[in-house]
């Protein structure tokens, strides 16, 4: 099943007093960016996110779950009303969030 646009436009709307969200659409879902980084994604109206330190402290109760077959496990963001909430989350993930790869340029 692929992600609603509606609910892409809730999540960004949600995230909307963040500056530099962005997002590309992949097959059916979409990938979330934070300042250039990634940070999660939509997957089946799910809104998912890295695993990374900060966020398993921020949302200790998390559950993770799969994005689709063959990923790593992601933590679910449920609660994705609050607004505040969703900012925190955020920036205190940023600063862990590995760099965006360059790409190499082919000759």
């Amino acid at each position: 099943m692929a992600s609603s646009k509606e609910y892409l436009d809730f999540i960004l709307e949600q995230l909307s007093e963040l500056e530099e969200i962005s997002y590309r659409a992949m097959m059916g879902e979409y990938i979330i960016y934070y300042r250039g980084k990634i940070i999660g994604g939509i997957y089946d109206d799910r809104f998912l996110v890295k695993p990374v330190k900060s966020a398993i402290a921020y949302m200790p109760n998390a559950k993770y779950e799969l994005p689709y077959d063959g990923a790593k496990e992601m933590l679910l963001v449920d609660d994705v009303d609050n607004k505040e909430y969703l900012t925190g989350l955020f920036n205190s993930m940023y600063d862990e969030l590995p760099a965006p790869k360059t790409k190499k340029k082919k000759y």
